[in-house]
C-alpha cells in the first residue's frame, strides 16, 4: 500500500512543475503577440528579398556542382536515403 503523504508530495511536485510550464508558455505567448505585428509589416519586404536569396542559392549550387565535376579525382558521395525512426 502506498503512503498517502508520498503520493500527495509527488502530486504537489507535479502540480508545481506544470504551473511553471504554464507560466513560461504564457510569457512566450505574450512575446509572440508583441512580435507578430512586426513580422506582418515585414511580409512585403520579404517578397523582395526572397527571390534574391533564391537566385544566390541557385548560383552557389551551380558553382559547387561545376567545381565538383571539374575535379576528376574526387568522386561525388552517393545520395543518402532518409532514415525514419
Amino acid at each position: 500500500m502506498k503512503d498517502i503523504n508520498e503520493v500527495l508530495r509527488r502530486k504537489q511536485a507535479k502540480y508545481a512543475q506544470l504551473a511553471k510550464q504554464i507560466e513560461a508558455l504564457q510569457q512566450a505567448a505574450e512575446k509572440l503577440r508583441e512580435v507578430a505585428p512586426l513580422l506582418a509589416e515585414n511580409d512585403d519586404d520579404d517578397a523582395v528579398v526572397l527571390p534574391e536569396a533564391e537566385e544566390q542559392t541557385s548560383a552557389m549550387a551551380a558553382r559547387a556542382g561545376s567545381a565538383a565535376s571539374a575535379q576528376p579525382g574526387i568522386a561525388k558521395p552517393a545520395p543518402r536515403t532518409p532514415r525514419w525512426p
